[in-house]
């Protein structure tokens, strides 16, 4: 009995000194330091940035359907000469197939009807077919941008060196994205480097430059679109381009900020594999002709196509500066968004809050759980001791668990701490006044103390199992501060269950052991 009492107390000091390594890690600098690194503070607690994010899914959907029209129309013209696919509102995912023939119009049923184009219902026109894209293709695509915009956005802001941000759907709005970054107080850099598309393309130039918009509109050819100059070229020039791009942007892989001859800033990119044979194909039927490098919906360099280009290339005499180029090649490094977003809300929280609200929440802490450990003692005497080293124990092993996962700790988290605190005391009286039940009843203080956690372990682990089903549900549908409230709730109510149950029944037994047969126990 001794000897397997006395692996029990050596497990809980391990337990013990493990989690004391999760808060404090190998200590060195001050108490404070040694905390912080181990457990990140959220938003309201370090202070930063907050921003709500709106994501122009419909025109990834248009975007995608520009390039089914490309691939409809070449499928159609290889079975039926002169056939032609349109989009008669840009907007929409909707391709008029037109121009086909009665002969002809089963063959071009057939390859409108092939599995990349399965997206689509076909309905037949008078000369040609309707292609019209699937609801639920429609909402699959929405759904794709929203997740591919914040994977994007992620990376760019691990580019930032941010510890601990918060990118997540936000649950408030329609295609909404909720952006949190701790210790980030720029939020004008912040803004430049998230909502720039950095959508890079090459298009083939099949007209300009014109001096003025109206020019370029009565020259504009088929299936061409009308791009202004930027920078280097003049904001008042106007160029006539292919509407589907050579390259456009997951087709780079990699661009870092370099310098052309003259030693002026510029990014040099390279393209994937299949795009460069793409690209190589493209040029090397073009030469003579010009090539246009299109940022965010302006032509920024216009060349001739000297010779055949395979994956590499440079974008220079765009004016960048140092920082420009860093940031262009960041965009192109991580990816272009899908879409264009919006920006809804943006807030700074200043860290003086931050300091106040930790503050505030250290002595809520604090004093509650003083309150509560002086109660134990004055209502429950010696057995209130119990109760006070199984509450310090569980609050050692929510903060050693948060050190060790990494988790952030939000002033909503703090709250989380305390209610945990009260669910501790909860359990605790629970098993004391069945022990209590028990020595009324005339039972000796061991029988006591077995008959009180017998009983009340099943209600204890009840009210434990239904909390934490709460708290996973506020877990997965919330949003961050609330998250980080149940995920304090739910490490709180695991490491009670422990300390109600395990501990304090090893420290009854510890007692006891040392009691004489009939001794009344303080209780």
């Amino acid at each position: 009995m001794q000897k397997n009492l006395n692996g029990k107390i050596a497990l809980i000091i391990a337990i013990l000194v493990v989690f004391l390594y999760g808060i404090f890690g190998i200590p060195h600098g001050g108490l404070k330091e040694s905390i912080t690194r181990r457990i990140h503070l959220g938003l309201d607690l370090r202070g930063g940035t907050h921003i709500v994010l709106q994501v122009k899914t419909a025109e990834a959907v248009a975007a995608s359907s520009d390039n089914d029209m490309v691939r409809a129309q070449d499928a159609a013209s290889k079975v039926a000469p002169g056939a032609h696919a349109t989009k008669p509102d840009p907007s929409q995912p909707v391709i008029v197939v037109s121009g086909v023939s009665q002969n002809n119009m089963s063959a071009v049923k057939d390859a409108l009807s092939a599995t990349e184009f399965s997206a689509y219902d076909l309905a037949s026109t008078a000369d040609g077919y309707k292609m019209t894209m699937k609801l639920a293709e429609v909402k699959d695509l929405r759904e794709r941008t929203l997740e591919t915009s914040i994977e994007t956005i992620r990376s760019r802001v691990d580019s930032l060196g941010v510890a601990e941000p918060v990118i997540q759907k936000y649950g408030l709005g329609e295609d909404q994205i909720l952006v949190e970054l701790p210790g980030i107080d720029n939020a004008d850099h912040v803004r430049d480097v998230i909502q720039s598309t950095a959508r890079l393309e090459i298009h083939e130039v099949t007209g300009g430059p014109f001096t003025t918009q109206q020019d370029a509109q009565m020259q504009l050819q088929p299936d061409s679109v009308l791009v202004q100059g930027g920078n280097a070229l003049g904001d008042q020039s106007w160029w006539s381009l292919k509407r589907i791009a050579v390259v456009q942007g997951p087709d780079f892989r990699d661009a870092r900020a370099s310098q052309d001859e003259a030693g002026r800033p510029d990014v040099s990119f390279t393209l994937t594999t299949g795009a460069g044979d793409r690209f190589y194909a493209y040029t090397s039927t073009n030469i003579g002709k010009q090539m246009a490098i299109v940022l965010d919906n302006k032509v920024r360099e216009v060349a001739n196509i000297n010779g055949a280009i395979r994956d590499q290339g440079q974008i220079s005499g765009g004016g960048f500066t140092k920082q420009t180029a860093s940031d262009l090649s960041l965009m192109l490094r991580t990816g272009s968004l899908p879409a264009s977003i919006v920006f809804l809300e943006t807030h700074t929280v200043g860290p003086s809050l931050g300091a106040t609200s930790i503050r505030q929440g250290v002595i809520a802490s604090v004093v509650g759980m003083m309150a509560v450990m002086i109660f134990m003692l004055i209502y429950y005497r010696g057995a209130g001791i119990n109760a006070d080293l199984a509450l310090i124990l569980n609050l050692v092993i929510l903060l050693g668990f948060m050190g060790f996962t990494g988790s952030t700790l939000t002033l909503p988290g703090i709250a989380g701490v305390i209610l945990t605190i009260g669910m501790g005391v909860d359990s605790n009286v629970l098993i004391f006044e069945r022990i209590r039940e028990e020595i009324r009843a005339g039972k000796n203080a061991s029988a006591s103390v077995f008959g009180g956690f017998e009983h009340a372990w099943q209600t204890i682990l009840d009210t434990h199992v239904t909390t934490i089903v709460s708290a996973l549900i506020l877990f997965f549908v919330g949003t961050g501060p609330v998250r980080g409230f149940a995920v304090t709730l739910m490490f709180g109510l695991l490491a009670n269950l422990f300390t109600a149950v395990f501990v304090s029944r090893v420290i009854f037994d510890s007692i006891l052991q040392r009691k004489t047969r009939g001794e009344a126990l303080s209780i």
